[in-house]
């Protein structure tokens, strides 16, 4: 049937979204890179522009996309196992790249087991398919990345089950873990590891600390969870994420190859019985095709420079950079939110002069993240600074020349 009555209706759909702010502008076509060389980072061309960009918008913190190792490895598996499993993993699509990975993963994060996911969106959706059930109550952090919020969501988590706290307010955890139904068999603390809008942390220690006396109450415990796809590879003295900063260990942990690793894909690490579970009741890792044996081949190389002295070294480079950025802002006196991590945002706390501002340092060749009311409250407009391990001193000098010019 024609699509003009529905055409219509999405039409005006959009042009509201517009008005209200929330409009995602137009996706801008990356065409080349130009590889670093003497002071200069890489340099980005996109479609229309004949201008080379820097990307401080890139969760790709250790630069790992384009490294010599990684190619190579994805080659590899490419030309030995094909560029598509052909089924999905319980129908003999399973290669030894994807157990290859799992066994990896696993032993980088601490646990005994692990399950790849093509995302680590659909590995979140897929923990709360398997781990759910009419006696599971859920307490997340206010600012939980959204694929925490649609998995209790598809899991079919009624409202009653479910308590948020105050970003980060350990007293709040506490109150939403009293608060708890007494007839209840489970409780599911999530939280992100690193808050990707901020930069700051989920103290784990402190929420270890909080879930420990309540362990007794409920029949199956206390079960935290972080999604550490912002901290894993890119956070903690050996990359090991916020668990390793925080020097404590959750229960599970959600993390994602696509930013610091440079590939693709994502994962849950947890106790073995926890992964069978996965296995057979996650539904977005039941039905669907897996990640290519190539992805898989290239983050078991990215994990392997994180283990060697290369990966501390750009480990060290990137905590270098960061810091660096971050003291440039001081001089400025700008505001920015504390904390080590390369996600360094700039509050603006001005919807129209956060867009000025990122305009305005798109058209010296930069590319950032503005945050803008409504999609955050009015007082909180952000741009978000995301520094990466090949960016050099001169790239981030530069920035924050212009932000001296123009902020």
């Amino acid at each position: 049937m024609a699509l003009e009555k529905l055409d219509a209706s999405l039409t005006k759909e959009m042009a509201a979204l517009e008005t209200q702010g929330r409009a995602k502008i137009p996706e801008r076509i990356i065409t080349g890179v130009i590889p670093g060389k003497e002071n200069k980072g890489p340099r980005y061309r996109l479609q229309g522009s004949d201008q080379e960009f820097i990307r401080l918008n890139a969760n790709a913190y250790l630069s790992l996309s384009n490294h010599p190792a990684l190619i190579r490895a994805a080659d590899t598996a490419t030309h030995e196992f094909g560029v598509g499993p052909g089924a999905v993993r319980f129908i003999d699509g399973t290669f030894a790249p994807h157990a290859g990975l799992e066994h990896r993963i696993a032993a980088f994060t601490g646990k005994p087991a692990a399950k790849i996911f093509n995302s680590a969106y659909t590995a979140n959706c897929g923990l709360a398919l398997s781990i759910s059930n009419k006696k599971t109550y859920w307490i997340g952090d206010q600012l939980n990345h959204n694929s925490i919020i649609r998995a209790m969501r598809i899991s079919n988590i009624p409202s009653p089950n479910k308590g948020i706290y105050a970003h980060n307010d350990m007293t709040d955890l506490a109150r939403c873990l009293e608060t708890v139904p007494e007839d209840m068999e489970r409780v599911v603390v999530v939280f992100d590891g690193i808050f990707s809008m901020r930069g700051d942390y989920a103290p784990i220690d402190k929420i270890l600390d909080i879930c420990r006396p309540y362990q007794d109450k409920f029949k199956d415990g206390v079960i935290t969870v972080v999604d550490d796809s912002h901290g894993i590879g890119a956070y903690g003295a050996t990359g090991r994420g916020t668990p390793e900063f925080c020097g404590a260990q959750p229960d599970i942990i959600v993390g994602t190859f696509g930013k610091a690793f440079g590939v693709n894909g994502g994962f849950i690490a947890a106790s073995s019985a926890v992964i069978e579970a996965v296995r057979q009741k996650a539904d977005t890792y039941i039905y669907t095709n897996p990640l290519s044996a190539a992805d898989c081949a290239a983050a078991t190389a990215a994990l392997d420079i994180c283990d060697s002295d290369e990966g501390l070294a750009l480990l060290a480079s990137l905590r270098e950079q960061t810091l660096r950025f971050r003291k440039g802002l001081d001089s400025l006196n700008l505001e920015s939110i504390p904390g080590p991590h390369p996600v360094v945002p700039l509050m603006v706390r001005d919807t129209a002069k956060t867009r000025a501002l990122v305009q305005t340092l798109f058209d010296h060749g930069v590319l950032v993240v503005g945050l803008t009311f409504p999609v955050v409250p009015k007082g909180d407009e952000t741009i978000r600074f995301q520094i990466n391990a090949a960016h050099t001193p001169a790239d981030l000098d530069h920035v924050i020349d212009l932000l001296g010019k123009f902020a």
